[in-house]
């Protein structure tokens, strides 16, 4: 939006701009032209009545969160794709989440045509993200840190990925939630749920820094109510989880084509396996000037 205000009029930005969020300048343009479980409960295995799925349908989605949390960890595979009127593009990740540490680990692979070619890295951590390879003036090997609340979008989409933490904290503001019946995923019969979440809301019932990238969305997305599909088994643990965020390509439109629309979708599995992840030592930390654009 800034470089949008600078020229003084609207600029589509090439929705790929998406994935390169190692600073704040970068991801205003980006978002003109996206952490839950970390906050709340602190992720403890530990309890003397087994979690069970609730038989109301907006109380089981919107545990889904804390209660996915209580297993520890989890391994993920993300997919985000960002579709506008003049470009498609698609990311896929693998990764995990330690709900006891507080931290997880994404690899996102860039798609043909993309500023950055290979892969980026992503270590999360409650309202901080590192990023690995985000840019042309970082150098090689070196680590991004970044504040969430630098991000337009708190980092719900940016970087190519919704996190495992936040993506399942988007549930805690479940506005709608209707039971659409059975489904066997991967071997596993799951119950499925659609509806409407509030970010604004999330954020509020997330609290502390795992909060602040799900309110920073909730300010940037012009599509408020947004629309969602989980998958949770017998015990209420999210297994699958499908976001629908919006935005303004062009600054401060509304026109229906001028919108962006970014698909998120986050599975998790092999709950309570470890996760290898930690953050990056300082000496790997690359400080961007206050005015400069890592890309």
């Amino acid at each position: 939006m800034t470089d949008q205000q600078r020229t003084g009029r609207p600029r589509r930005r090439p929705v790929s701009h998406l994935r390169s969020a190692a600073g704040a300048a970068l991801l205003a343009a980006a978002l003109a032209g996206l952490v839950g479980c970390s906050g709340g409960s602190g992720g403890s295995s530990d309890q003397s009545v087994p979690d069970q799925l609730s038989p109301d349908a907006l109380t089981a989605v919107r545990n889904a969160a804390d209660i996915t949390g209580r297993t520890g960890s989890a391994h993920t595979t993300t997919e985000l794709v960002t579709e506008s009127s003049e470009k498609k593009a698609v990311f896929a990740g693998t990764g995990g989440y330690d709900y006891v540490k507080r931290i997880g680990r994404l690899e996102i692979a860039v798609p043909p045509g993309a500023a950055t070619t290979g892969k980026i890295v992503e270590v999360v951590l409650p309202g901080t993200v590192y990023l690995q390879n985000s840019g042309a003036k970082v150098p090689e090997g070196k680590w991004v840190k970044l504040d969430v609340r630098q991000l337009p979008d708190g980092n719900l989409v940016s970087s190519g990925a919704t996190d495992p933490a936040t993506a399942a904290g988007a549930l805690r503001g479940v506005q709608k939630a209707d039971a659409v019946g059975n489904e066997t995923v991967d071997g596993v019969s799951l119950h499925h749920y659609r509806g409407t979440l509030d970010l604004a809301k999330a954020a509020d019932a997330t609290g502390g820094r795992g909060g602040d990238g799900l309110r920073m969305g909730s300010q940037t997305f012009t599509v408020k109510e947004v629309p969602y599909d989980a998958w949770l088994d017998d015990q209420g643990r999210l297994h699958k989880v499908v976001e629908v965020f919006t935005f303004a390509g062009v600054a401060g439109s509304k026109e229906a084509k001028d919108q962006v629309k970014v698909t998120s979708t986050t599975a998790l599995a092999d709950f309570g396996k470890p996760v290898e992840t930690a953050e990056p030592p300082a000496s790997d930390i690359f400080a961007l000037k206050p005015t400069e654009s890592p890309k």
